[in-house]
């Protein structure tokens, strides 16, 4: 069958095309005049004996070289004449006259076709940097500086072997100090096309930092410096000056590893930045400290969670998995081990292509080989070093993701038109560029189905410190909406918030295009002193500066002319501080409102203004974190939930609809549904108390005052709380709840009334800013923070408290001269406390006196003196002893905080700064609990704990031997827990719901076998069990006390009890 018409002019189309392209590519060879002539030349640039007129001659024959094409260089034996001569050790002259045509070509030699044929003497002019001859080292410098200036900025790829060799250790310094100076100029030049070859050249720097010359060392450590600020991630910005200081000083390595354990990543974690973190992670796995192994491991593990291209760990895995191998084989301790092998897991994983990923290698073969089929066939040998060139060039240009179509024209068609005509070679860079492309650029799209303007829509990755919370999640927000951001304590809702404030999130629009702002449930400790109005207006982001206009908004929000006239910030309730801090965001005319807990220390009536003035918002979007079930029903919009993928998933409409989809979820919304349990360890022993329902506590007529306020903040109250209490403390903010807690613990002392409490009573108090318990220790771990508390056998927190403190009249009362047996005495210290009768007797040393001389005082006769408090403190102590039967071990420690819910992993191996708030808080009760105290009392538990968490709570106060006091907000709480109400207003109390008795009660405390216990070594200690002994025996005991007591032996009164 003949062919069509439309086939046969295809054909022909494409014949005329390889036979142009021939003809193109069988350029002629230079006549025989031409050759001469250039030969003339060079004989002159040899010949020169000045450096102008070495430089002119130079200029004159590259110009030449620039009239007769690139092909000339091999036809005029340029190319072989720089070569022989820039090796000619015995003549300088020659050598700086090649140099100087290297020069002169650069600049003036056939536009950019000689840059393939010039680039090769670059090594050369590196190793002339080490010449003896001073005139020659600074040509050759600047030579080299200029071909790197001139090249193609994407030729730096290309180059980066040769600067790389020439800092090997056996080549001279000044070869290695050129080719830093050189590096230094790329990071300013090309910056993004360095930025690809970091992997690269770190290691090699790095290792000129070692160097025995200390101006390598010095000129190594700034070029570090230089190529390190091109790691485009902020989130290791702050880390680099430590990072760099640890190659030269190891022994810093530690303290960066944990610096580094805190960070939070929040952009993928690419190629430069493990080339600058992963020599410090496997030195930190040398390190002799386990702790610090097991940090190094546990971040290699999440770090590599957040690398999805196999390319970019592969590079990585030589230098970290022999040590990982190492560690896993010597490490003793069996938790290290666990996180070691998951390490080692998690990297295998990640490095190991799949059947679909192809290798850097692959792709550079796919990209050469694309190029190959697209050149003439039949092109003079002399053009491959440019086709060789160009494939460079589109190797640096695909790992870079540089599709533009301009760019590509110039790193492609300026350099193959030296064989091709023009119009065919833009030809050829397109379909080169197309072919490129589909080879290794990946596009995705994503879908939202949910209407209105789009306030942010983009893709990223979220980590802290060692720990993955998101792993290349989208976010989509949309104007008007309400989000609840949803997910188990620790999953990073706040760090996610805290991110977007920062700008530290990836693709979110910054605050110049999108006005965010982030209300946090703490106003910062350092404001306390500043009136409120004040407080407003210093906030950059108030957009009005006129007081009155704020004063104006302040009172329509609730605040008092007396409280805007009078009170500064830390003078305000925990309640007034929120609002507070949630109006001056208003004040802001936001687009997106980032609320951290909202609802924390707010009464039910402030909690309905929040709500309706959320839902009078319309055309701002919120971003809520809220523990209050009932709150994020009534204002949400969609529910943003954690997921376990490590994603961020969208579930329209409130909790209780999110709830229905995802039943498992079930513990945002109830209490009850709660998966997570803690135990509370059961108070010890309380003598004389053997019924639940008999006081341990008792405040009767009291008033309290703080200095400077005009009225008083509490008056007349009276109550008292037993070991069966379940109270729930309620009222108004401001009405003086917490104050009333303060004097129930002895942070406080009333002006007037009694306090009294059991001599051996133990207490553990979680404040409502509860974070002050441990904001001194934010670099110790949660274990060493308890180890440091209890060290002493004492809890060192209870020393502060002001029952702890004496006056003036107090000291001077307890100075006072005694008159005992005849003879004046004054009271130097109370050392112990032994049994007398119902009460006790303390053992007194005297000022001046002998031990010997000590002398037994009762209770009630000291009170007489004045050593009340003195007598506390001693009951502290042995209250203290009682409650501390348990070694102050790590792993007991770990033991413990793992019941009241932190996991080991941020119990043992995490420092408090980098917990989030939830973590804090279980830490603070966790510590609190140590001493197995008789009550716990809580000042707003719930703000900073989940769901999860919070059932969690619940169900250990059920359960919990000792009474419980709790000020709380949130009614579904209290409602659950507790039996008796204590409603607090104008400063005064009243009971409802209690069981007090004047007796005994009728609730018998179950006596239970004290366990056996582990010391610090690992040895049981076997618990001696009392025995009751018979009436037989008990007179046995007593005539032999007598008899003891005859022959002047000491006698305890309690001896056989």
């Amino acid at each position: 069958m003949p062919a069509s018409p439309a086939t046969m002019q295809n054909k022909l189309n494409k014949s005329q095309t390889d036979s142009k392209k021939a003809a193109l590519a069988t350029t002629r060879s230079a006549s025989e005049e031409e050759i001469n002539r250039a030969k003339e030349l060079r004989e002159k640039l040899f010949a020169a004996t000045t450096d102008d007129e070495r430089n002119s001659v130079a200029e004159e024959l590259a110009r030449y070289v620039d009239r007769h094409g690139v092909r000339s260089l091999q036809d005029f034996g340029i190319l072989d004449t720089i070569s022989s001569e820039l090796n000619n050790k015995k003549n300088a002259n020659a050598r700086q006259a090649a140099i100087a045509l290297i020069v002169g070509l650069t600049h003036h030699a056939c536009e950019r076709q000689a840059e393939p044929y010039l680039i090769p003497y670059l090594s050369n002019l590196l190793e002339l940097q080490a010449d003896k001859q001073a005139e020659v080292k600074k040509d050759a410098a600047a030579a080299a500086k200029g071909l790197i200036h001139n090249m193609a900025p994407n030729a730096v790829a290309h180059i980066t072997p040769v600067l790389m060799e020439a800092l090997t250790n056996s080549k001279k310094w000044p070869t290695k100090m050129l080719s830093l100076s050189i590096i230094d100029e790329l990071v300013k030049i090309s910056p993004r096309q360095l930025h690809s070859v970091i992997p690269k050249i770190v290691p090699s720097i790095s290792d000129c930092m070692w160097d025995t010359k200390p101006d390598v060392k010095k000129a190594a450590t700034a070029t570090m410096e230089n190529v390190c600020s091109l790691a485009d991630n902020k989130d290791i910005e702050r880390f680099i000056p430590a990072v760099i200081k640890c190659i030269n000083k190891p022994e810093n390595v530690p303290e960066t590893i944990h610096l580094l354990g805190a960070t939070t990543f929040v952009q993928e974690v690419d190629s430069a930045t493990l080339a600058i973190m992963v020599p410090l992670l496997a030195r930190g796995l040398n390190e002799r400290a386990t702790p610090i192994k097991r940090k190094s491991a546990l971040i290699i593990d999440n770090m590599s969670k957040l690398v999805d291209d196999p390319n970019v760990a592969a590079p990585f895995l030589p230098l970290l998995l022999p040590g990982l191998e190492k560690t896993h084989e010597v490490v003793a301790d069996p938790e290290c081990r666990g996180v070691v092998e998951k390490a080692l897991a998690t990297l295998k994983r990640v490095g190991t292509p799949t059947a679909s990923t192809k290798s850097p290698e692959q792709k550079a073969q796919a990209i050469t080989a694309a190029l190959n089929e697209l050149v003439p066939k039949n092109i003079d040998s002399f053009y491959n070093a440019i086709v060789d060139y160009v494939a460079h060039l589109a190797i640096s240009l695909s790992n870079i993701m540089e599709f533009n179509k301009n760019e590509w024209s110039v790193n492609v068609t300026d350099f193959v038109v030296a064989f091709m005509d023009q119009e065919l070679a833009e030809e050829l860079a397109s379909d080169f560029l197309e072919r490129c492309e589909e080879a290794v650029a990946e596009k995705a799209s994503k879908e939202d189905e949910e209407e209105g303007e789009d306030l942010c829509n983009c893709e990223f990755s979220l980590a802290y410190g060692a720990k993955i919370l998101l792993n290349r999640t989208n976010l989509r927000l949309k104007r008007g909406k309400r989000y609840g951001l949803c997910g188990a304590n620790g999953s990073g809702k706040s760090t996610l918030m805290r991110a977007i404030a920062n700008e530290q999130v990836e693709g979110f629009p910054p605050k110049s295009e999108l006005k965010t702002v982030y209300v946090e449930h703490d106003i910062d400790g350092s404001e306390a002193d500043t009136p409120i109005v004040d407080f407003v207006l210093a906030d950059e982001g108030v957009e009005t500066k006129d007081r009155d206009a704020v004063t104006k908004i302040l009172l329509e929000y609730g605040f008092t002319d007396e409280m805007l006239a009078n009170q500064a910030i830390g003078a305000l309730s925990g309640g007034w501080k929120m609002k507070l801090a949630l109006a001056r965001a208003m004040l802001k005319n936001a687009d997106i409102l980032l609320l951290d807990e909202p609802t924390n220390h707010l009464d039910v009536v402030n909690v309905a203004w929040l709500e309706n003035y959320l839902l009078g918002l319309k055309t701002v979007t919120s971003m809520i974190v809220s523990h209050d079930s009932g709150f994020l029903d009534k204002v949400c919009t969609g529910i943003i939930h954690y997921e376990k993928n490590y994603k961020l998933k969208l579930y329209r409409g409130n909790l209780s609809e999110f709830v229905r989809k995802v039943p498992e979820a079930a513990s945002y919304y109830s209490l009850g549904a709660s998966q997570v349990t803690f135990k509370f360890p059961e108070p010890g022993f309380l003598e004389g108390i053997k019924t639940k329902e008999r006081a341990i506590l008792k405040m009767k007529d009291c008033d309290f005052q703080y200095p400077g306020s005009a009225r008083k903040q509490l008056l007349g109250i009276t109550m008292q709380c037993s070991l069966s209490s379940r109270v729930a403390v309620i009222g108004p903010n401001g009405a003086g709840k917490s104050t009333l807690i303060k004097m129930l613990t002895g942070e406080h002392e009333p002006q007037t009334g009694t306090v009294w409490k059991h001599p051996n009573l133990r207490i553990a108090y979680v404040a409502q800013h509860a974070f002050h318990h441990i904001e001194q220790h934010l670099d110790s771990t949660p274990n060493q923070y308890i180890q440091w508390r209890y060290a002493t056998g004492e809890d060192r927190e209870e020393l502060d408290k002001v029952d702890r403190q004496y006056t003036a009249d107090e000291e001077k009362a307890m100075s006072a001269v005694h008159i005992i047996d005849g003879e004046k005495r004054v009271v130097e210290e109370l050392v112990s406390r032994r049994k007398l009768k119902q009460s006790y007797e303390y053992e007194v040393k005297w000022v001046g006196k002998s031990s010997v001389e000590n002398t037994w005082i009762p209770r009630y006769k000291l009170e007489e003196m004045g050593f009340s408090k003195k007598i506390a403190e001693v009951d502290s102590q042995e209250a203290a002893k009682l409650g501390l039967n348990r070694p102050l071990t790590a792993k007991e420690i770990e033991k413990h905080l793992v019941e009241v819910g932190l996991e080991a992993e941020f119990a043992t191996h995490s420092r408090i700064r980098g917990l989030s708030g939830g973590q804090k808080v279980k830490l603070v009760i966790g510590a609190a609990m140590w001493n197995r105290p008789h009550m716990l009392v809580l000042d707003e538990p719930t703000n900073y704990l989940d769901r999860e968490s919070l059932g969690g709570l619940a169900t250990a106060i059920r359960e919990y031997g000792g009474g419980v006091v709790i000020v709380t907000h949130n009614r579904e709480f209290s409602e659950e827990l507790c039996s008796e109400v204590w409603k607090v207003d104008e400063g005064r109390l009243v009971a409802s719901g209690h069981n007090w008795v004047s007796g005994n009660g009728s609730t018998q405390i179950a006596e239970k076998d004290e366990e056996d216990q582990v010391d610090a070594q690992g040895n049981v200690v076997k618990t001696q069990r009392k025995v009751k002994l018979t009436s037989k025996e008990l007179r046995k005991k007593k005539k032999e006390r007598m008899e003891r007591r005859k022959r002047g032996e000491e006698v305890w009164s309690d001896e056989d009890e």
